[in-house]
């Protein structure tokens, strides 16, 4: 893995050096909802990496539309459905799935066990575990030029991504700590959220090579749209605290436009 990642910076292969990053690390998660590994990909690794998914990303991803509200749901009990909290945005992306780059870098990063082990003790779990679902395991997300992800709060707790090319101009990280959380969900700050009238608002400067983890389900989050001709790239990495989680025939259909996995190459 050496050859992949920058072990020297960051020693998640040595169970001393990971202990004290991951101490640093869980002081950044606390007081900011997130942290970073920036330039954790190695250079020539980020290379080998586009070139492996620049075919597919062009031939082979799939194109999404998506119009939703905040939630990715209609009907949050206690709201009326022309709520200002629920308005509707639209996010637009092409995704290449996990079965068409089983053999990629990105796989191989996702699938490494001191990383595993490394983020668990950030996060303070016992352990986690890859997803077992052969689409969703660990998608690559292209964002072109006027398209974006618009605001969302996630469905995990928290989400792990690598970024792997940043576009000419746009495609802006931002989020907004502190919006909600599990007791309160702060539905009329929410909406003014939505209406662009949040100051506590944040733009996060992520440079390709970096690995970021946040913790989504509270924080609200979205990328601008992407300006020019160069893509936004980014893997998104999925992690469970339980074996053997796949998404259902119809969550598949939704995201990918697919059920089933593609044939393997004879």
């Amino acid at each position: 893995m050496h050859d992949l990642l920058d072990l020297d910076r960051y020693p998640l292969h040595d169970p001393a050096g990971a202990a004290a990053l991951a101490e640093v690390c869980r002081r950044d998660l606390a007081a900011k909802a997130m942290f970073n590994l920036d330039g954790l990909l190695r250079p020539a690794a980020l290379e080998q990496g586009l070139a492996e998914l620049h075919p597919l990303i062009k031939n082979a991803s799939f194109f999404h539309r998506r119009s939703h509200n905040i939630y990715f749901d209609d009907n949050i009990p206690g709201l009326a459905p022309d709520h200002p909290a629920l308005k509707h945005c639209e996010t637009v992306n092409h995704t290449v799935c996990a079965d068409q780059i089983s053999d990629s870098v990105v796989c191989r990063i996702y699938e490494w066990p001191p990383l595993i082990d490394f983020l668990a003790a950030v996060l303070g779990k016992p352990r986690l575990f890859t997803m077992e679902d052969p689409l969703a395991r660990a998608n690559v997300m292209t964002y072109r030029d006027g398209e974006a992800l618009n605001w969302h709060f996630d469905r995990s707790e928290f989400t792990t991504t690598l970024l792997l090319q940043a576009p000419d101009a746009g495609g802006a990280f931002q989020y907004r700590c502190g919006l909600r959380s599990d007791d309160d969900p702060n539905y009329e700050g929410v909406a003014r959220l939505i209406a662009g009238d949040d100051p506590e608002v944040r733009t996060l400067p992520l440079g390709p090579g970096t690995l970021n983890v946040f913790k989504g389900k509270n924080t609200a989050h979205r990328v601008t749209p992407i300006a020019g001709a160069r893509e936004r790239i980014i893997a998104v990495f999925s992690y469970y605290e339980q074996p053997g989680v796949i998404f259902s025939a119809e969550e598949r259909l939704g995201f990918y436009g697919r059920a089933e996995p593609r044939p393997a190459p004879s």
